[in-house]
Parts: C-alpha cells; structure tokens; sequence
C-alpha cells in the first residue's frame, strides 16, 4: 500500500481550457512524473449537479471530454500508480460524506468563502450546494493513507481552494480527537501560476463567460481568440509606450512561449513603443498553436479510446482504498454490527 497518496479533481462541467492546465494539470503531471505519490485523480460528477443538475445529460459528455483532455496533457492511467476516478461511483465515499457531516457545524460551513460568495447571486442555494465542503472533506479522505511518521496526503489547489482544506483538516481533526485516530491530514499543495486571465483580461478563463482557449481548439480558432483578445486600453497606436505587466497578451506570452528570449524582447519593444498590437498577438497564436500541437496529437491518438474501461480500473482502485477507512470509522462510530 502507498503511504503517500494525492487527491484532486474537477466538476466535469464541460471541456477544459488553457486555465486549467496553468492552474491544475501542468502541477498534477510534475507529482504524477516524480512517482513518489499514489494518484487519484477525481471526477467530480455528482458535485458538478450543484450547478446542473437541471441539465444532467450534459455530464455524461463531459466526462468523456474531460477524461480525454487529461490524457492529451499527458496524464497516464496506464501507470500503476495513477487512478482516473468517477465519484459517483464510490458509493463508500458517500456514505463518508454522511457520516462526516454529522460532525461538520453549519457555522463553519457557512464561513466558507466560496459559499459566500456563490450565495450572494444564488436565490434558492440546494442543500447539496450548501453541504459541498463537507462533501468535498470526503472526496479528500476517503484515500486517507494509514496513519503513520510516513504517511503523506497531498491535495494540489488553485490558491482560493485553501479555505476549503483547512475545513477539511480541522474536521479530520475534530474525528481524530472524538473518536480516534483514522485520517492524515491533508498538505496543500498551491499552484505557483495561479488563476489565467481570461482573454478579456476582466476576470478569470471560463467557457460560460466565453473568454477561454481550450485545450481541444484547433489552430483557426486559437488564431481568432488570440484576435480578439484585449491588450492595454491606454494604447491607441502602436508608437505609443505600452504595459505588459497587466496585458493579456503578454500574460499569456510568459505563460506559455517556449521562446523566453523572444518574449523579453517583445516586452521591451511593446514598453518603448516600437512594436504593434498585431505583431505581438501573431507571434502569441503561435507561440499557443505550438504549444497546443502535441495537446492535439495525442488526444487524437485517444479519440478513439473507450474510456470506461479507463474509469472501471481507476474507480475501482479508490475504492479498495476507501474501503478500510469507512470500516475504521463505521466502527468508531458504534455502527459496525454483527453480520452487517
């Protein structure tokens, strides 16, 4: 058994862009890479109902899309120590989520920071949106290696996920002490990068808000969304000096140019200016389309892939890994019975 195991996930809410993979994937391949670490790796399809659960059809795609764009940036179930799991299929991870809940006060709950947020704009919030941290402590521990000097639980997030794992290392903490000693607490593991602008440079990449690139675009679409990306609104010729601190365009170039010299140089030029606008966004849709190119190559050689077999194998393996925890906590809760 792997005394050092990692958990993280995504709502599988429709296909995955260029923000995730600064935010997420580009970590989760480096942990996968180093293979010191279990890796459970989550789909998160009974949490993306908090937002859809009026249009449940669509979660069925989205799986598929989001299983796909995890293997073009280079994630490898076929290791043996990686794991593609659909959470709703780990029926012992939701009956943790019941029993944690019993210890959760909805005080805490409702300090949660996301929760406030979203409840602001939300009329009518489901009690499965409201119950999300918790459910989101169980996702976490349900892969809970056995305590011990060794043992290591490492949950990679973007940095406005934080509040989310001190809620729940302090319920992790709150059953330990009630009860006894059963999970690890979870490290966060925080992004260097951070949130992507989207292309509109207002707020973060999102599909809904239509400013994102995605990882399955093709390479006239990049070229158009590159086109219609915003740069410095105070430059309105290009003699004009510009600034690349807080300009999309230049984000985006130091994100994910391979070419560092031609990037400096570009910026150098751009605050002096000496360069336009058009010139700095062709050489980015380029610089992406290159980026993208093998992205694309190796989701085509996976199109064709039943990736059900994928999630049985994956699914299955969190389970087995489940399994002795909810036991361990059933009986520290007196709800182990004889014969059942």
């Amino acid at each position: 058994m792997y005394l050092k195991r990692v958990l993280t996930g995504m709502r599988t809410t429709g296909s995955l862009h260029l923000g995730h993979y600064v935010g997420a994937l580009k970590q989760w391949k480096e942990i996968q890479d180093t293979g010191e670490y279990e890796c459970f790796f989550l789909l998160a399809d009974v949490q993306a109902l908090t937002t859809h659960a009026d249009h449940p059809e669509l979660l069925t795609k989205s799986v598929r899309e989001v299983v796909l764009d995890w293997l073009s940036v280079g994630l490898d179930p076929n290791l043996p120590h990686v794991h593609f799991v659909l959470q709703s299929q780990v029926p012992e991870r939701h009956e943790l989520s019941v029993l944690l809940s019993m210890i959760a006060r909805y005080k805490e709950v409702l300090r949660n920071p996301t929760l406030k947020t979203e409840l602001r704009t939300q009329q009518d919030a489901t009690v499965g949106f409201m119950a999300y941290p918790v459910d989101q402590a169980a996702d976490i521990y349900m892969v809970s290696p056995q305590p011990g000097s060794e043992s290591e639980l490492l949950v990679p997030v973007g940095r406005d996920q934080s509040p989310h794992l001190e809620f729940a290392n302090s319920l992790a903490r709150r059953f330990n002490k009630k009860y006894g000693l059963v999970f690890v607490p979870c490290t966060a593991l925080v992004g260097k990068l951070g949130r992507l602008v989207g292309i509109d440079g207002m707020t973060k990449m999102s599909k809904s808000l239509n400013n994102a690139i995605n990882l399955s675009d093709d390479r006239k679409t990049v070229e158009e969304s590159v086109r219609r990306m915003f740069t410095d609104p105070k430059r309105v010729r290009a003699d004009i000096p510009g600034d690349t601190r807080n300009n999309p365009v230049f984000i985006y170039h130091r994100a994910f140019n391979a070419d560092k010299a031609q990037v400096r140089d570009l910026g150098r030029l751009y605050r002096a200016g000496r360069v336009g606008d058009v010139e700095v966004k062709r050489k980015l849709a380029k610089a992406l389309n290159d980026f993208l190119d093998p992205i694309r190559q190796r989701r085509l050689q996976y199109e064709s892939v039943d990736v059900r077999g994928i999630l049985e194998e994956g699914t299955w393996a969190a389970r087995k890994a489940c399994q002795p925890v909810v036991e361990r906590v059933r009986e520290l809760m007196h709800l182990s019975y004889p014969g059942g």
